[in-house]
């Protein structure tokens, strides 16, 4: 299956991300009026929403973060979630759930490749620390992310036989990383790649992974990887329900910098960790059934529909308070 690239970032200002939506829109309509696809699968593109409704093509949404932005106006025909999100937006008609997360997609087909330590020249004594910033660009962004960054890497800073790897978000942030802490950017200790690489075999090959983000903390804790967040926002249900497993530890502040985060080498002899390789089964399973037969929808879920629908109707009372 051939893939297409449309469309670029616009930045975090509110007015740039408004037109480079509109703007994506356009680039994208002319690739879907030549392919006339059946449906639009997205994981919360905003273009997307906005051109399958104008088109009035079948429109299935995926999402995990219950408090990203949504478009109330516009109403998915089919909404797909991880069953243990419980707040899903009032505006959803249909949505069915899977058992897992998503990034049970796609861990069970990955393949480790060590040559990655090799390419950067890391020592096989050093303990790997893999960092991703915050996304300081997104509309969810709090900026005490920003300065718990700061505190991680003057934390690491002060440990021998650390080899720190940064994954920016972009060029600018790159560029800000490389100066801030040029002397161990100089030394080697710090390391920024200069081209995208495989996510999942850098966090494999990682001892802990200490990130800003969703996805990446969650690949993690699908591979077995020790991970830290330093996300600020308002925590997702899918965070907590890895909190909770032991899976994951939340860092707010610099108390916990310094008395959580455990700084060791780990051991990758036992192999990829058991994972729940149905997840992707699932959510074909609904997409077939929306577009085959949308009816059976309907009695596949309704009970459950409701529930959720009264659930997310009384905790965004209980937010507003």
């Amino acid at each position: 299956m051939q893939a297409f690239l449309i469309g670029r970032h616009y930045g975090k200002h509110k007015l740039f991300k408004i037109i480079g939506c509109l703007y994506r829109l356009l680039q994208l309509a002319p690739t879907i009026l030549k392919e006339k696809p059946d449906a639009a699968v997205s994981h919360g593109s905003r273009s997307m929403l906005f051109l399958a409704k104008i088109l009035r093509i079948p429109l299935i949404t995926l999402y995990d973060y219950e408090y990203g932005q949504t478009l109330p106006f516009i109403k998915p025909d089919l909404l797909i979630t991880p069953d243990i999100v419980s707040y899903v937006p009032f505006y959803a008609t249909n949505v069915l759930k899977y058992n897992g997360i998503k990034e049970d997609v796609y861990v069970p087909f990955f393949t480790p490749n060590a040559k990655i330590k090799s390419d950067f020249n890391i020592d096989d004594r050093s303990i790997v620390v893999t960092l991703r910033p915050p996304a300081t660009e997104a509309h969810y962004h709090n900026s005490d992310s920003e300065l718990l960054f700061d505190e991680v890497i003057n934390f690491l800073s002060e440990k021998k036989d650390i080899t720190m790897v940064v994954l920016p978000r972009n060029n600018k942030q790159a560029e800000e990383i490389r100066k801030k802490w040029a002397g161990m950017y100089k030394e080697g200790k710090m390391i920024i790649p200069l081209h995208a690489l495989d996510g999942l075999n850098i966090v494999w090959h990682s001892d802990v992974l200490i990130s800003g983000g969703g996805t990446m903390n969650r690949e993690a804790a699908a591979l077995g990887v020790p991970v830290y967040s330093i996300f600020r926002g308002k925590k997702g249900a899918v965070d907590l329900f890895l909190e909770e497993e032991g899976k994951l530890f939340f860092i707010e502040n610099s108390h916990d910098i310094r008395n959580k985060i455990i700084l060791k080498k780990r051991s990758r002899t036992a192999g990829l960790p058991h994972t729940n390789n149905k997840v992707l089964e699932q959510i074909i399973s609904f997409i077939i059934l929306f577009l085959e037969k949308p009816a059976e929808i309907k009695s596949y879920q309704s009970e459950t529909v409701q529930f959720y629908k009264h659930l997310s109707l009384n905790l965004k009372k209980k937010h507003a308070v």
